[in-house]
């Protein structure tokens, strides 16, 4: 197969094929004209990796996803350990999100956005935080 057939297969750019195979995650064949040939192989770990980071995994998260993957005799228990990390980070973040939220539903809230020039959300903006 070629980038473009990969690539509609898929549902990845050709340009992140192309990055990947930079980055070393895939490693089509090449022709003797130099062209790309993928295997079904490849295509494979392509799916793979656009799963991941359709969930959220990173570059590194995805290079110890496919090594795993690829390891027969792994544990489960170190896919599980990495994904449970994972896991935990998104949490973090909803948390964050959740306080964001709160705070600028509040600031909305304390506006009158009205014709006023005060403004309590700008002023709050204008706040230095310790963090």
């Amino acid at each position: 197969m070629n980038i473009g057939q990969v690539s509609d297969f898929s549902g990845l750019p050709a340009k992140t094929i192309r990055y990947y195979e930079e980055i070393g995650l895939i490693a089509p064949m090449r022709g003797e004209n130099g062209y790309r040939a993928f295997r079904d192989t490849d295509l494979h770990k392509l799916t793979f990796l656009a799963r991941a980071r359709s969930l959220g995994f990173t570059i590194d998260d995805c290079r110890s996803l496919m090594a795993l993957y690829e390891d027969q005799s792994r544990a489960s228990a170190d896919v599980k350990k990495l994904v449970t990390q994972h896991l935990q980070n998104i949490d973090q973040k909803l948390e964050e999100l959740t306080q964001m939220r709160q705070t600028l539903s509040h600031l909305v809230d304390a506006c009158a956005g009205d014709d006023r020039p005060e403004c309590p959300i700008l002023k709050d903006l204008s706040k230095k935080t310790i963090g």
